[in-house]
């Protein structure tokens, strides 16, 4: 309906003026920030996309497979970068509100504290779909996401089977109050806590360079360790950056996303292995969910999307 009125009144506007100008409501580049350089407006439905941060190249990634499967349907995407601030993604929300976009997809930096954003879009009738972590409230249409448990205890088997029963491993921890971080947490902990020796579990923020950091204390105060599971991929490079440092390369790091960088990095004999998500097809699926939903279809409340172990 928003379309139609929006519409309805360009016309009407175009029409008193006498003039010939073709542009259409939302269609100023100032707004579109999604990066894709395509600048077209052939888009029926305008969709927010707010990411938690595009300085990990999983969710570039998903962005990437966002905007090709927009352009296929005709959707415009707009684009904000959360930066992995709470606070400034409940800001970047009320802002695509702002906007007047049809529908908003959510990649949550913190599943508690969205809440508050998706409450807000719900007030102002614009329909939710969160992507990759979930939410602890507001009113979501569907969640599209890999299953990150299955993932943690595929992850946590493998681990078993390269370090052995009851051996020594730790773990670097997500953002805490992420879904994420919980789940992959949980799953890992289905298969660790009755066959390896967890000797610490650590936050790192799903961030390279506090893998590292985290790691290097890890090192000093566990000397014992034989692997490592990370909640993604940029916390398992930083951890073997810092186990390559300390000269333990008998410690093996399993990780979680699969991204270039990792899967790089088990073709040459670093990371021992790591979780493939899949996340153009993450992207490309929650735009589809998003073109299901406007055009008024029913979908299911969870879409998952298949994972797999990527090993040496």
């Amino acid at each position: 309906m928003r379309k139609i009125s929006l519409t309805v009144a360009t016309m009407g506007l175009a029409a008193f003026l006498g003039a010939c100008s073709m542009d259409s409501p939302g269609s100023d580049d100032a707004n579109n920030s999604n990066g894709s350089g395509n600048g077209e407006e052939s888009g029926e439905f305008t969709v927010g996309l707010s990411i938690s941060t595009l300085n990990n190249p999983f969710f570039v990634t998903l962005e990437d497979g966002a905007i090709e499967k927009a352009d296929e349907l005709g959707i415009q995407i707009e684009t904000v970068d959360a930066q992995d601030d709470s606070s400034k993604q409940v800001n970047d929300v009320e802002d695509l509100i702002q906007r007047g976009v049809d529908l908003i997809l959510i990649n949550p930096t913190d599943s508690s504290a969205v809440a508050a954003a998706i409450q807000s879009a719900n007030n102002a009738g614009i329909p939710v779909i969160t992507v990759d972590r979930a939410a602890e409230g507001g009113e979501v249409v569907t969640h599209i996401a890999s299953d990150n448990i299955a993932g943690g205890e595929m992850a946590g088997d493998y681990l078993l089977e390269l370090v052995g029963e009851g051996a020594q491993v730790a773990e670097l921890e997500g953002i805490p109050g992420a879904s994420a971080a919980r789940e992959r947490g949980e799953g890992f902990h289905n298969i660790a806590e009755e066959s390896l020796d967890v000797v610490t579990s650590q936050p790192a923020n799903f961030d390279r360079a506090e893998g590292l950091t985290v790691m290097e204390n890890i090192l000093q105060s566990n000397p014992d360790i034989v692997g490592v599971f990370a909640h993604n991929d940029e916390m398992a490079l930083g951890a073997l950056e810092a186990i390559s440092a300390a000269g333990r390369d008998d410690i093996v790091v399993v990780g979680f996303d699969a991204t270039d960088d990792a899967v790089a990095s088990v073709e040459t004999g670093g990371l021992a292995g790591t979780i493939a998500q899949q996340p153009i097809l993450i992207g490309e699926e929650a735009v589809q969910a998003a073109y299901s939903v406007l055009n008024e279809e029913e979908i299911d409340d969870f879409i998952p999307v298949e994972l797999e172990l990527i090993r040496q």
